[in-house]
């Protein structure tokens, strides 16, 4: 397995990738609009959008397959994490999340982190040491859980 930076090249697996995990795991969670809003945002064109708006994706390959992939806006929003079901419990995630905050961090980043956690997804979070802000919320059909990580809080 290797990770790198992703490119544009990238943005059709990595767009299959993330549709058919959030078709299994998170749109349960969503209104029927809710839904909508979520595919359309990582529809192949609106994936392509993220990367000339300045976010940074890197993604793991296996056999030049990408079975996982990460996404940062501003340097400092977890945007997407996403790992193939057949390569989940194997710490990936939290490889790539330690990767893109190694990025981060080498381009400034003072050491906060923000994301947007899927219900699914909370326990994960609270394991790379990310704390909730407030409670689950629902905005435009779609629930998550807002959520923080200062790394230099003593």
């Amino acid at each position: 397995m290797r990770i790198r930076k992703a490119t544009l090249d990238d943005v059709d697996d990595i767009s299959q990738l993330i549709t058919i995990l959030v078709m299994k795991h998170i749109l349960s969670t969503c209104s029927p609009a809710g839904g909508q809003l979520i595919l359309n945002s990582i529809a192949p064109a609106c994936m392509a959008s993220y990367f000339t708006a300045g976010y940074e994706y890197h993604v793991a390959e296996l056999n030049g397959e990408i079975i996982a992939v990460v996404g940062m806006r501003d340097n400092a929003h977890l945007y997407h994490l996403f790992v193939a079901d057949t390569q989940q419990g194997k710490g990936l995630s939290r490889t790539l999340w330690e990767h893109a905050k190694k990025v981060c961090l080498e381009h400034g980043n003072p050491g906060k982190f923000t994301v947007n956690s899927a219900l699914n997804a909370t326990a994960v979070y609270l394991k790379f040491g990310f704390v909730p802000v407030c409670g689950i919320r629902e905005k435009f059909g779609v629930k998550d859980m807002p959520m923080e990580l200062n790394l230099f809080l003593a």
